[in-house]
């Protein structure tokens, strides 16, 4: 039989010519295809963001030492092996602050490595040498190719304890986070000139606050989006380009702050932000706990699905509360990760079965696009926590990625600059699709735990030339990454067969080539 995008002799790689020659004698309707097929549809349905894959610093004190472990005082430089996985990542934003931002006071980080004080991490213990500040920090963005987002001290997000620490007041106001936009973007501006940097560094992208509708002891509504409106008039004075995120988020009585934060503030900010935490198990009896996945590895995959589908209730909820306000307003999930016991180390995450639960989060983001701008699935770095995306080993090692991080690699080097819609597909497969030019790109994950799915390629009104596969895919689920095998989910590419058999498990990046002109 001739399916409509000219792939058919099932289970054989057809070269180039051979599709052009398919192409010629198909004349079958466009979705009369077979049950098997993947059908798309190639009429663009909005603009893709460039920032879908990003990722999030944040120094972690004692309880992970993720940036003073990246850190080489030998060379006094970023480690080169840390430097190269990140470039191999290719995160598109790197963001830095988190619950840090709290207490963080950027004047603290730039000048003289020498006269730079050591700091205390009220949140996670330790203290912070400030080694890495404003200039480490751009550098390491554009040394391997992201945009650098800041996170500036919001008053605190609201908590008092930060006005009278043993140390002084560590709360930032509003003049303070405009002045950071002055040094870091001024080209004149003469204190980070005597600091070496003659040229300015063009953070565009900058977040007021972190998590400020969580807790008891954080900004009421009303007096955060306030706030909101004098931080973001006194940053935009200073350099009126810049890209500012507020704060959209459930608050303590469990409702979403982005109707009002809109509606009152909505003409100073570019983006709102809420964070996808909480991804925990509900069920009592869950094996997602520990290591008690081992003893039944297919229910733990079963457990993580079913998880995944909370991703796509929460977006869809805040899409519907921004409603038809300002099409420009992106939202902007700058945290989120699987939340499992123990807290932020579950071994889990170093296997394979998490990877359908991490395929699938970055295909919602994808299919919500329109308004879903900027994504994360992990935290950035780090040497023990499993939530990280790239693991450094200490004291020596090289960095290597982590499976939600192979999987982010993957398709971030495999996308396309508009979304397009999948009209079918077979049971069991979860499938964004994306185009650019005469180019379509599927991200498609394989959501069964033990059977392989087949399937055939169909594009509305038009024929598929070639196409090639990039293909994750472990013979056992429970395989596992760590520093004796760093590369063990380094993808396979191979041409694209008439009928594409996804392996049980998988995650795969396919290139479809469509005729030009």
């Amino acid at each position: 039989m001739v399916c409509p995008t000219t792939m058919c002799q099932t289970g054989t790689v057809i070269p180039r010519r051979d599709f052009l020659a398919l192409a010629a004698a198909a004349t079958t309707p466009l979705f009369a295809a077979e049950p098997n097929a993947i059908a798309l549809d190639p009429t663009p349905q909005f603009d893709l963001s460039p920032h879908l894959y990003m990722q999030f610093m944040e120094p972690l004190g004692i309880t992970d030492s993720s940036v003073e472990a990246a850190w080489d005082y030998d060379q006094d430089d970023w480690r080169k092996d840390f430097v190269d996985a990140v470039r191999d990542l290719s995160p598109n934003v790197i963001r830095f602050g988190g619950l840090f931002s709290r207490y963080y006071l950027w004047r603290e980080g730039v000048g003289p490595a020498a006269n730079r004080p050591a700091m205390r991490n009220y949140a996670w213990g330790g203290k912070e040498t400030n080694r890495v500040g404003t200039r480490e920090f751009v550098d390491l963005c554009r040394r391997t190719g992201a945009e650098p987002l800041y996170c500036v001290n919001f008053l605190s997000d609201g908590e008092q304890r930060y006005r009278n620490t043993l140390e002084g007041n560590r709360t930032g106001d509003a003049r303070e986070a405009a002045d950071w936009v002055s040094y870091a973007n001024d080209p004149d501006q003469p204190d980070r000139k005597r600091h070496g940097s003659a040229d300015p560094f063009r953070i565009q992208l900058w977040q007021l606050g972190n998590e400020t509708s969580y807790g008891n002891a954080t900004f009421s509504k009303d007096d955060a989006i306030a706030h909101t409106i004098e931080f973001a008039k006194a940053m935009k004075q200073r350099d009126p380009s810049i890209r500012l995120i507020g704060w959209g988020d459930r608050g303590r009585n469990g409702e979403l702050w982005v109707r009002d934060l809109l509606a009152r503030a909505g003409e100073h900010l570019d983006y709102v932000a809420i964070h996808m935490m909480g991804q925990s198990p509900k069920r009592a009896d869950t094996v997602l706990k520990g290591i008690r996945y081992q003893r039944d590895p297919e229910r733990a995959w079963h457990e993580l699905l079913e998880l995944s589908a909370n991703i796509e209730t929460r977006v869809t909820e805040l899409e519907q509360a921004i409603g038809s306000y300002d099409k420009r307003i992106g939202i902007a999930i700058t945290e989120g990760h699987l939340s499992l016991s123990p807290h932020n180390a579950n071994p889990i995450l170093c296997e394979w079965l998490s990877a359908a639960y991490h395929a699938r989060t970055f295909n919602i983001y994808q299919r919500h696009g329109a308004r879903v701008k900027m994504a994360t699935a992990a935290d950035f770095q780090g040497n023990r926590w499993t939530v990280s995306a790239v693991m450094i080993p200490t004291p020596s090692g090289a960095s290597y990625l982590m499976p939600v991080a192979s999987i982010a690699r993957l398709f971030r080097r495999h996308t396309g600059a508009q979304h397009i819609a999948v009209k079918s597909a077979p049971p069991g497969l979860d499938i964004a699709a994306s185009r650019t030019a005469n180019r379509i790109f599927l991200h498609v994950a394989n959501l069964e735990y033990r059977k392989a799915v087949e399937a055939t390629f169909a594009v509305a009104g038009l024929r598929v030339q070639s196409g090639r596969v990039f293909e994750i895919a472990p013979e056992d689920l429970r395989q596992y990454v760590n520093p004796d095998q760093p590369n063990v989910f380094a993808p396979r590419e191979s041409p694209l067969s008439a009928t594409w058999r996804f392996p049980a498990g998988s995650v795969t990046a396919i290139e479809l080539d469509l005729p030009t002109g």
